[in-house]
Formats: structure tokens, sequence, C-alpha cells
């Protein structure tokens, strides 16, 4: 009965323990990597296009400036002079291969598989130092329906969506 009495005693102690020490390594809102320490603001001017496809180069800068805005972590800046950091990025392959044959005919594709890369660099502007520079690539698959070039112009978004959201993720959480 003794043992009984303590343990409810104990008890009020015991779950407020659990309750704050549960808490002990969360935070509120973004825990940016090292790095990034002091930028608030990027400024993402167009990537250039160091592909034969054409006019790429916005699409996938306006990809990657929806999906910083959309993560939160950080704010787009209007220009490079009021960014805290500037984002400099080379759209440097898209590769097409074939994922899947036509059953009866190997010779022909049915689907493919598209991986677009991206090369960035992110430079913090008062300093020019070099904050984080790597390659990062978004791939998808499409299938053919007729016209092989259509199809493809119709991937390269998805691709550039898949590479967006690697990229930040980069820059948000560090890895």
């Amino acid at each position: 009965m003794r043992l009984f009495t303590r343990f409810l005693q104990a008890l009020p102690a015991l779950a407020a323990c659990f309750l704050l020490g549960s808490c002990a390594g969360y935070h509120i809102g973004p825990i940016k990597p090292k790095y990034m320490q002091g930028i608030n603001t990027i400024a993402v001017p167009v990537f250039h296009n160091e592909t034969l496809i054409p006019r790429i180069e916005v699409l996938v800068s306006d990809t990657v400036i929806r999906q910083i805005q959309q993560d939160g972590t950080y704010r787009i800046a209007s220009s490079a002079d009021a960014a805290d950091a500037v984002m400099e990025g080379d759209i440097t392959e898209i590769r097409r291969r074939p994922w899947r044959s036509v059953i009866g005919d190997v010779q022909s594709t049915q689907e493919f598989s598209m991986e677009l890369m991206i090369h960035y660099r992110l430079v913090r502007r008062a300093t020019g130092e070099v904050l984080d520079t790597r390659n990062v690539d978004g791939s998808t698959t499409f299938f053919v329906s007729g016209d092989l070039n259509q199809d493809e112009r119709q991937a390269v978004p998805i691709a550039a969506q898949d590479a967006a959201v690697r990229l930040v993720s980069i820059l948000s959480e560090g890895w």
C-alpha cells in the first residue's frame, strides 16, 4: 500500500518529465543548414541553357522559384541587389533513354525515361562567397503517344519540378 501511495505522489513529476523531455529537440519554424545562416532572401535569375532544347531556361527558373516559395524557408527577392544570396544555375543536360519496349517488337520503344540535370551555385551577395555548389537532377518517365518530340516537351516540366524539389530540399534541409 505504501509503495502505491509513493507512486501516486511521484506520478505528476514523472508525467512532467515525459512531457517536457519529449519536446526538447523540436524547434518551431524552419531550421536552416549552418552554411545558410543569415540568408533570408534569395534571388534567382534566369538559368543558362546548355542543352539543345530551346526555351526551357525560363520554365526551369520559374519552377525553382515556385518551389522555394512553396517551401517557405526563404523568400524570393525581386532583384539581386535586394537579396542575401543569388542562385546561379545552368541546365547542363537532358537525357532521354528507352525505358520499356513495345510488346512483341523490342526495336520500338513504348516508354522513355528523362533526366534533367541542373548545376547551381549559391553565392552570398555581400561578400561573393560561394555558399553551395552542386549538381541536381530531376527525372520522369513518359509514354509515346504518337509524336515523340511533343511527348518529350510535355515531360520536361515534370522533370524540372522533380529537380526543383530536390534543389530546394538541399537548400532548406541541408541534404
